[in-house]
Protein backbone atom coordinates (compact mmCIF):
# COMPACT_ATOMS: atom_id res chain seq x y z
CA UNK A 1 0.00 0.00 0.00
CA UNK A 2 2.93 2.65 0.21
CA UNK A 3 3.17 2.72 -3.39
CA UNK A 4 -0.24 4.63 -3.32
CA UNK A 5 1.21 7.27 -0.73
CA UNK A 6 1.71 9.70 -3.75
CA UNK A 7 -2.03 9.63 -4.48
CA UNK A 8 -2.86 10.55 -0.85
CA UNK A 9 -5.04 7.63 -0.31
CA UNK A 10 -4.52 3.87 0.91
CA UNK A 11 -4.98 1.21 -1.70
CA UNK A 12 -8.46 0.20 -2.09
CA UNK A 13 -9.30 3.72 -2.78
CA UNK A 14 -6.26 5.51 -4.04
CA UNK A 15 -6.11 2.45 -7.01
CA UNK A 16 -8.93 4.37 -8.81
CA UNK A 17 -7.17 7.24 -9.28
CA UNK A 18 -4.83 5.04 -11.93
CA UNK A 19 -8.87 4.98 -13.77
CA UNK A 20 -8.87 8.18 -13.25
CA UNK A 21 -5.16 9.29 -14.94
CA UNK A 22 -5.30 6.19 -17.48
CA UNK A 23 -8.43 8.11 -18.67
CA UNK A 24 -7.38 11.47 -19.15
CA UNK A 25 -4.20 9.89 -20.87
CA UNK A 26 -6.23 7.99 -23.13
CA UNK A 27 -8.26 11.04 -24.14
CA UNK A 28 -4.81 12.65 -25.33
CA UNK A 29 -3.67 9.49 -26.78
CA UNK A 30 -7.05 9.03 -28.91
CA UNK A 31 -6.92 12.28 -31.09
CA UNK A 32 -6.35 10.11 -33.70
CA UNK A 33 -10.13 9.19 -33.88
CA UNK A 34 -11.05 12.09 -34.57
CA UNK A 35 -8.86 12.46 -37.86
CA UNK A 36 -11.47 12.20 -40.34
CA UNK A 37 -11.89 15.54 -39.21
CA UNK A 38 -8.44 16.12 -41.23
CA UNK A 39 -8.89 14.46 -44.30
CA UNK A 40 -10.93 16.81 -46.47
CA UNK A 41 -8.53 20.21 -45.17
CA UNK A 42 -5.42 18.25 -46.16
CA UNK A 43 -7.45 17.02 -49.72
CA UNK A 44 -7.67 20.51 -50.11
CA UNK A 45 -4.49 21.44 -48.93
CA UNK A 46 -2.25 18.92 -51.23
CA UNK A 47 -4.80 17.97 -53.92
CA UNK A 48 -5.18 14.53 -53.02
CA UNK A 49 -7.53 11.16 -53.05
CA UNK A 50 -9.52 9.93 -50.16
CA UNK A 51 -6.57 6.58 -50.18
CA UNK A 52 -4.30 9.27 -49.79
CA UNK A 53 -5.80 11.45 -46.71
CA UNK A 54 -6.17 7.63 -44.90
CA UNK A 55 -2.54 7.03 -45.00
CA UNK A 56 -1.70 8.61 -41.90
CA UNK A 57 -4.48 7.26 -40.28
CA UNK A 58 -3.93 4.02 -41.36
CA UNK A 59 -0.03 3.93 -40.52
CA UNK A 60 -1.01 5.98 -37.10
CA UNK A 61 -2.80 2.91 -36.32
CA UNK A 62 -0.86 0.14 -37.82
CA UNK A 63 2.48 1.47 -35.42
CA UNK A 64 0.38 1.95 -32.54
CA UNK A 65 -0.43 -1.92 -32.82
CA UNK A 66 3.26 -2.82 -33.74
CA UNK A 67 4.22 -1.25 -30.88
CA UNK A 68 2.26 -2.95 -28.53
CA UNK A 69 4.44 -6.15 -28.54
CA UNK A 70 7.68 -4.15 -27.70
CA UNK A 71 5.90 -1.92 -25.14
CA UNK A 72 4.85 -4.89 -23.05
CA UNK A 73 8.42 -5.85 -22.97
CA UNK A 74 9.35 -2.50 -21.77
CA UNK A 75 6.47 -2.66 -19.12
CA UNK A 76 8.30 -6.15 -18.12
CA UNK A 77 11.38 -4.32 -17.64
CA UNK A 78 11.05 -0.46 -16.70
CA UNK A 79 7.69 -0.42 -15.01
CA UNK A 80 4.57 1.49 -16.25
CA UNK A 81 6.29 5.21 -15.47
CA UNK A 82 9.35 5.05 -16.98
CA UNK A 83 7.58 3.23 -20.24
CA UNK A 84 5.27 5.90 -20.17
CA UNK A 85 7.39 8.93 -20.16
CA UNK A 86 9.01 7.42 -23.34
CA UNK A 87 5.68 7.46 -25.22
CA UNK A 88 4.66 10.89 -24.28
CA UNK A 89 8.11 12.17 -25.97
CA UNK A 90 7.27 10.42 -29.31
CA UNK A 91 3.84 11.54 -29.08
CA UNK A 92 4.83 14.93 -28.42
CA UNK A 93 7.29 14.69 -31.35
CA UNK A 94 4.96 13.03 -33.46
CA UNK A 95 2.14 15.58 -33.62
CA UNK A 96 4.72 18.69 -33.09
CA UNK A 97 7.13 17.23 -36.06
CA UNK A 98 3.80 16.80 -38.38
CA UNK A 99 2.71 20.51 -38.30
CA UNK A 100 6.09 21.12 -40.58
CA UNK A 101 4.89 18.43 -43.57
CA UNK A 102 4.98 19.34 -46.73
CA UNK A 103 2.63 16.34 -48.25
CA UNK A 104 1.14 13.73 -47.58
CA UNK A 105 3.77 10.98 -47.39
CA UNK A 106 5.71 13.22 -44.68
CA UNK A 107 2.79 13.69 -42.73
CA UNK A 108 2.44 10.05 -43.05
CA UNK A 109 5.87 9.45 -41.93
CA UNK A 110 6.19 11.70 -38.94
CA UNK A 111 2.29 11.42 -37.42
CA UNK A 112 1.76 8.39 -38.69
CA UNK A 113 4.65 6.44 -37.52
CA UNK A 114 6.14 8.43 -34.47
CA UNK A 115 3.08 9.70 -33.23
CA UNK A 116 2.00 6.04 -33.58
CA UNK A 117 4.99 4.48 -31.73
CA UNK A 118 4.69 6.87 -29.30
CA UNK A 119 1.08 5.76 -28.57
CA UNK A 120 1.74 2.15 -29.01
CA UNK A 121 4.73 2.75 -26.35
CA UNK A 122 2.05 4.66 -23.81
CA UNK A 123 -1.35 3.05 -24.26
CA UNK A 124 -0.44 -0.49 -22.72
CA UNK A 125 1.26 1.04 -19.60
CA UNK A 126 -2.19 2.38 -17.93
CA UNK A 127 -4.36 -1.34 -19.03
CA UNK A 128 -1.48 -3.25 -17.42
CA UNK A 129 -1.43 -1.17 -14.21
CA UNK A 130 -5.55 -1.33 -13.63
CA UNK A 131 -5.27 -5.07 -14.32
CA UNK A 132 -2.56 -5.24 -11.64
CA UNK A 133 -4.46 -3.10 -9.35
CA UNK A 134 -8.03 -4.59 -9.86
CA UNK A 135 -8.03 -8.05 -9.52
CA UNK A 136 -11.60 -8.09 -8.63
CA UNK A 137 -13.04 -5.29 -11.03
CA UNK A 138 -10.77 -5.97 -13.97
CA UNK A 139 -13.18 -5.42 -16.55
CA UNK A 140 -14.83 -2.25 -15.44
CA UNK A 141 -10.91 -0.72 -14.29
CA UNK A 142 -9.57 -1.60 -18.07
CA UNK A 143 -12.88 -0.61 -19.78
CA UNK A 144 -12.88 2.82 -18.10
CA UNK A 145 -9.13 2.93 -18.55
CA UNK A 146 -9.38 2.75 -22.24
CA UNK A 147 -12.74 4.42 -22.24
CA UNK A 148 -10.96 7.79 -22.53
CA UNK A 149 -9.35 6.78 -26.27
CA UNK A 150 -13.19 6.43 -27.48
CA UNK A 151 -14.25 9.49 -25.49
CA UNK A 152 -11.45 11.61 -26.81
CA UNK A 153 -13.27 12.50 -30.08
CA UNK A 154 -15.96 14.35 -28.12
CA UNK A 155 -13.22 16.53 -26.36
CA UNK A 156 -10.82 16.66 -29.40
CA UNK A 157 -12.92 16.97 -32.29
CA UNK A 158 -14.23 20.15 -31.81
CA UNK A 159 -11.23 21.62 -30.93
CA UNK A 160 -10.04 20.46 -33.91
CA UNK A 161 -12.22 21.82 -36.05
CA UNK A 162 -11.97 25.23 -34.28
CA UNK A 163 -8.28 25.24 -34.87
CA UNK A 164 -8.19 24.00 -38.20
CA UNK A 165 -10.73 27.02 -38.99
CA UNK A 166 -8.78 29.93 -37.24
CA UNK A 167 -4.72 28.63 -37.93
CA UNK A 168 -4.99 25.32 -40.40
CA UNK A 169 -4.78 21.43 -40.66
CA UNK A 170 -0.74 21.39 -40.01
CA UNK A 171 -0.53 24.60 -37.47
CA UNK A 172 -3.51 22.29 -35.21
CA UNK A 173 -1.45 19.56 -35.25
CA UNK A 174 1.61 21.88 -33.88
CA UNK A 175 -0.62 23.26 -30.86
CA UNK A 176 -2.13 20.06 -30.01
CA UNK A 177 1.19 18.30 -29.65
CA UNK A 178 3.03 20.62 -27.37
CA UNK A 179 -0.61 20.21 -25.03
CA UNK A 180 -0.24 16.21 -25.42
CA UNK A 181 3.45 16.35 -24.79
CA UNK A 182 2.30 18.78 -20.86
CA UNK A 183 -0.47 16.45 -19.95
CA UNK A 184 1.06 12.83 -20.88
CA UNK A 185 4.06 13.68 -19.38
CA UNK A 186 2.17 15.30 -15.54
CA UNK A 187 0.18 11.93 -15.35
CA UNK A 188 2.19 9.59 -15.95
CA UNK A 189 4.63 10.36 -12.66
CA UNK A 190 2.18 8.57 -10.03
CA UNK A 191 2.25 5.17 -12.03
CA UNK A 192 3.72 2.14 -10.28
CA UNK A 193 2.47 -1.36 -10.29
CA UNK A 194 1.02 -3.17 -6.56
CA UNK A 195 3.69 -4.67 -4.42
CA UNK A 196 3.86 -8.52 -5.68
CA UNK A 197 0.79 -10.66 -3.96
CA UNK A 198 -0.92 -7.38 -3.27
CA UNK A 199 -5.02 -8.15 -3.04
CA UNK A 200 -8.03 -6.09 -2.07
CA UNK A 201 -9.14 -6.51 1.44
CA UNK A 202 -11.77 -9.17 1.87
CA UNK A 203 -10.56 -10.46 -2.51
CA UNK A 204 -10.75 -14.24 -2.87
CA UNK A 205 -10.10 -15.50 -6.46
CA UNK A 206 -13.09 -16.50 -8.28
CA UNK A 207 -12.92 -20.08 -10.13
CA UNK A 208 -16.24 -19.38 -12.13
CA UNK A 209 -16.29 -20.28 -16.00
CA UNK A 210 -15.14 -16.16 -16.76
CA UNK A 211 -12.57 -15.86 -14.73
CA UNK A 212 -9.35 -18.12 -15.25
CA UNK A 213 -8.00 -22.01 -13.96
CA UNK A 214 -6.84 -21.07 -10.45
CA UNK A 215 -3.29 -19.77 -10.68
CA UNK A 216 -2.99 -19.88 -13.93
CA UNK A 217 -0.32 -17.45 -15.28
CA UNK A 218 0.48 -18.33 -18.86
CA UNK A 219 3.54 -16.05 -20.63
CA UNK A 220 3.72 -14.84 -24.05
CA UNK A 221 5.48 -18.37 -25.54
CA UNK A 222 2.86 -20.31 -23.38
CA UNK A 223 -0.18 -18.14 -24.82
CA UNK A 224 0.23 -18.33 -28.62
CA UNK A 225 0.28 -22.17 -28.30
CA UNK A 226 -3.62 -21.92 -27.39
CA UNK A 227 -6.44 -22.40 -29.62
CA UNK A 228 -8.12 -19.67 -27.69
CA UNK A 229 -5.04 -16.80 -28.81
CA UNK A 230 -5.84 -17.57 -32.25
CA UNK A 231 -9.35 -17.37 -31.67
CA UNK A 232 -9.05 -13.69 -29.49
CA UNK A 233 -6.93 -12.35 -32.13
CA UNK A 234 -9.10 -13.06 -35.36
CA UNK A 235 -11.87 -11.94 -33.31
CA UNK A 236 -10.40 -9.02 -32.13
CA UNK A 237 -9.07 -8.07 -35.88
CA UNK A 238 -12.49 -8.17 -37.50
CA UNK A 239 -13.95 -6.06 -34.51
CA UNK A 240 -11.48 -3.35 -34.81
CA UNK A 241 -11.72 -3.90 -38.83
CA UNK A 242 -15.52 -2.50 -38.22
CA UNK A 243 -15.13 0.00 -35.99
CA UNK A 244 -11.62 1.26 -37.09
CA UNK A 245 -12.93 1.86 -40.87
CA UNK A 246 -16.13 3.43 -39.41
CA UNK A 247 -13.95 5.80 -37.28
CA UNK A 248 -11.91 6.58 -40.80
CA UNK A 249 -14.81 7.30 -42.73
CA UNK A 250 -17.07 8.93 -40.19
CA UNK A 251 -17.30 12.84 -41.43
CA UNK A 252 -17.15 11.82 -45.54
CA UNK A 253 -19.26 8.88 -45.55
CA UNK A 254 -22.06 11.55 -43.41
CA UNK A 255 -21.59 13.67 -46.66
CA UNK A 256 -22.87 10.72 -49.03
CA UNK A 257 -26.11 11.00 -47.21
CA UNK A 258 -26.76 14.51 -46.75
CA UNK A 259 -25.17 16.01 -43.48
CA UNK A 260 -23.36 18.93 -43.67
CA UNK A 261 -19.92 19.24 -42.52
CA UNK A 262 -20.63 20.85 -39.13
CA UNK A 263 -23.63 18.36 -38.81
CA UNK A 264 -20.97 15.69 -39.68
CA UNK A 265 -18.26 16.83 -36.84
CA UNK A 266 -20.99 17.19 -34.21
CA UNK A 267 -21.71 13.57 -35.14
CA UNK A 268 -17.96 12.66 -34.45
CA UNK A 269 -18.54 13.62 -30.74
CA UNK A 270 -21.75 12.08 -30.70
CA UNK A 271 -19.90 8.46 -31.63
CA UNK A 272 -17.36 9.38 -29.65
CA UNK A 273 -19.67 8.71 -26.62
CA UNK A 274 -20.79 5.72 -27.79
CA UNK A 275 -17.26 5.02 -28.23
CA UNK A 276 -16.76 6.04 -24.60
CA UNK A 277 -19.99 3.82 -23.15
CA UNK A 278 -18.85 0.53 -25.17
CA UNK A 279 -15.77 0.43 -22.70
CA UNK A 280 -16.99 -0.03 -19.18
CA UNK A 281 -20.07 -1.95 -20.92
CA UNK A 282 -18.40 -4.37 -22.44
CA UNK A 283 -15.95 -4.86 -19.53
CA UNK A 284 -18.37 -5.17 -17.10
CA UNK A 285 -20.70 -7.88 -19.15
CA UNK A 286 -17.20 -9.67 -19.90
CA UNK A 287 -16.42 -9.72 -16.20
CA UNK A 288 -20.21 -11.40 -15.43
CA UNK A 289 -20.47 -13.89 -18.69
CA UNK A 290 -17.88 -15.12 -20.56
CA UNK A 291 -15.70 -13.80 -23.10
CA UNK A 292 -17.42 -16.12 -26.09
CA UNK A 293 -20.85 -14.53 -25.40
CA UNK A 294 -19.76 -10.94 -25.20
CA UNK A 295 -18.14 -11.50 -28.83
CA UNK A 296 -20.86 -13.10 -29.90
CA UNK A 297 -22.88 -10.07 -28.92
CA UNK A 298 -21.23 -7.57 -30.26
CA UNK A 299 -20.68 -9.12 -33.46
CA UNK A 300 -24.66 -9.49 -34.07
CA UNK A 301 -25.00 -5.60 -33.13
CA UNK A 302 -22.05 -4.92 -35.72
CA UNK A 303 -23.58 -6.92 -38.45
CA UNK A 304 -26.99 -5.22 -37.97
CA UNK A 305 -26.08 -1.93 -38.33
CA UNK A 306 -23.85 -2.91 -40.68
CA UNK A 307 -27.12 -3.82 -43.01
CA UNK A 308 -28.95 -1.23 -41.56
CA UNK A 309 -26.66 1.96 -42.84
CA UNK A 310 -26.52 -0.14 -46.62
CA UNK A 311 -30.20 -0.92 -46.95
CA UNK A 312 -31.71 2.48 -45.09
CA UNK A 313 -29.77 5.08 -46.49
CA UNK A 314 -31.28 8.05 -44.28
CA UNK A 315 -29.83 10.67 -41.85
CA UNK A 316 -30.85 9.11 -38.91
CA UNK A 317 -30.61 5.37 -40.22
CA UNK A 318 -26.68 5.86 -40.52
CA UNK A 319 -26.26 7.95 -37.34
CA UNK A 320 -27.63 5.84 -35.13
CA UNK A 321 -25.79 2.87 -36.99
CA UNK A 322 -22.43 4.32 -36.54
CA UNK A 323 -23.17 4.93 -33.25
CA UNK A 324 -23.60 1.06 -33.23
CA UNK A 325 -19.73 0.77 -34.82
CA UNK A 326 -18.34 3.12 -32.46
CA UNK A 327 -19.93 1.27 -29.72
CA UNK A 328 -18.94 -1.63 -30.30
CA UNK A 329 -15.09 -0.79 -31.17
CA UNK A 330 -14.94 0.60 -27.79
CA UNK A 331 -16.58 -2.80 -26.89
CA UNK A 332 -13.93 -5.02 -28.71
CA UNK A 333 -11.26 -2.65 -26.61
CA UNK A 334 -12.41 -3.97 -23.32
CA UNK A 335 -13.53 -7.64 -24.69
CA UNK A 336 -10.02 -8.29 -25.85
CA UNK A 337 -8.15 -6.74 -22.60
CA UNK A 338 -10.26 -8.64 -20.51
CA UNK A 339 -9.92 -12.08 -22.07
CA UNK A 340 -6.58 -11.93 -21.87
CA UNK A 341 -6.78 -11.45 -18.18
CA UNK A 342 -9.20 -14.06 -17.66
CA UNK A 343 -7.63 -16.65 -20.04
CA UNK A 344 -3.95 -15.95 -19.33
CA UNK A 345 -3.52 -13.91 -15.82
CA UNK A 346 -1.75 -10.88 -14.87
CA UNK A 347 1.44 -11.56 -14.17
CA UNK A 348 3.17 -11.62 -17.83
CA UNK A 349 -0.14 -9.10 -18.89
CA UNK A 350 1.62 -6.37 -20.45
CA UNK A 351 3.50 -8.63 -22.70
CA UNK A 352 0.69 -11.25 -23.41
CA UNK A 353 -1.51 -8.00 -24.24
CA UNK A 354 1.13 -6.13 -26.48
CA UNK A 355 0.45 -9.19 -28.71
CA UNK A 356 -3.49 -9.52 -28.85
CA UNK A 357 -3.27 -5.88 -29.29
CA UNK A 358 -1.74 -6.40 -32.74
CA UNK A 359 -4.95 -7.43 -33.60
CA UNK A 360 -5.74 -3.93 -34.27
CA UNK A 361 -2.89 -2.77 -36.32
CA UNK A 362 -4.19 -5.67 -38.70
CA UNK A 363 -8.18 -4.28 -38.17
CA UNK A 364 -6.93 -0.70 -38.90
CA UNK A 365 -4.86 -1.65 -42.13
CA UNK A 366 -7.83 -4.28 -43.87
CA UNK A 367 -10.54 -1.44 -42.39
CA UNK A 368 -9.24 1.68 -43.90
CA UNK A 369 -7.65 -0.01 -47.24
CA UNK A 370 -11.02 -1.72 -47.70
CA UNK A 371 -13.32 1.27 -47.52
CA UNK A 372 -10.84 3.99 -49.61
CA UNK A 373 -10.37 1.51 -52.02
CA UNK A 374 -14.35 1.17 -52.33
CA UNK A 375 -14.22 4.81 -51.91
CA UNK A 376 -12.25 5.18 -55.09
CA UNK A 377 -13.69 2.26 -57.08
CA UNK A 378 -17.85 3.15 -56.98
CA UNK A 379 -17.61 6.75 -55.71
CA UNK A 380 -19.01 5.61 -52.50
CA UNK A 381 -18.11 4.22 -49.18
CA UNK A 382 -21.55 2.05 -48.35
CA UNK A 383 -20.87 -1.36 -50.52
CA UNK A 384 -17.99 -1.79 -47.91
CA UNK A 385 -20.95 -2.62 -45.39
CA UNK A 386 -22.25 -6.06 -46.82
CA UNK A 387 -18.55 -7.02 -46.52
CA UNK A 388 -18.26 -6.24 -42.83
CA UNK A 389 -21.48 -8.29 -42.11
CA UNK A 390 -20.10 -10.96 -43.47
CA UNK A 391 -17.10 -11.16 -41.40
CA UNK A 392 -19.02 -10.81 -38.48
CA UNK A 393 -20.31 -13.84 -39.35
CA UNK A 394 -17.52 -15.50 -39.29
CA UNK A 395 -16.55 -13.72 -35.90
CA UNK A 396 -19.60 -15.44 -34.50
CA UNK A 397 -18.01 -19.13 -35.95
CA UNK A 398 -14.76 -18.23 -34.14
CA UNK A 399 -15.99 -16.76 -31.06
CA UNK A 400 -18.37 -20.37 -30.78
CA UNK A 401 -15.69 -22.73 -31.68
CA UNK A 402 -11.81 -21.06 -30.15
CA UNK A 403 -12.97 -18.46 -26.86
CA UNK A 404 -13.02 -20.62 -24.47
CA UNK A 405 -10.09 -20.67 -21.67
CA UNK A 406 -6.76 -22.59 -21.93
CA UNK A 407 -6.54 -26.05 -20.91
CA UNK A 408 -4.80 -27.21 -17.25
CA UNK A 409 -2.54 -28.93 -19.21
CA UNK A 410 -1.00 -25.59 -20.72
CA UNK A 411 0.20 -24.45 -17.33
Amino acid sequence: MEDLKVLGMKAESGRWWYVVFGLIINICLGAIYAFSIFRPPLEKLWGISATQSGLPFMVFLAMFALTMPFAGNLIQKWGPRNTMFLGALLVGIGWIAASFSPDINTLTLLYGVIGGAGVGVMYGAPIATSAKWFPDRGGLAIGLTVGGFGLSALVTAPIIKQLIGMVGPLSTFLYLGIAFLIILIILSIPYKFPPEGWKPEGFVASTSATSSLPGIELDRGEMIKTISFWALWLTYTIGCLAGLMAIGISAPAGKEVGLTAETAALAVSLYAIFNFLGRPFFGALTDKIKPKASAILSFLIIGIASLLIYGVREKIIFVIGFCLLWFNLGGWLAIAPTATKIFYGTKFYGKNYGLVFTAYGAGAIAGVLLSGRIKDLTGSYFSVFPIVAGLCLLGIIISIIGLKPPKTELK
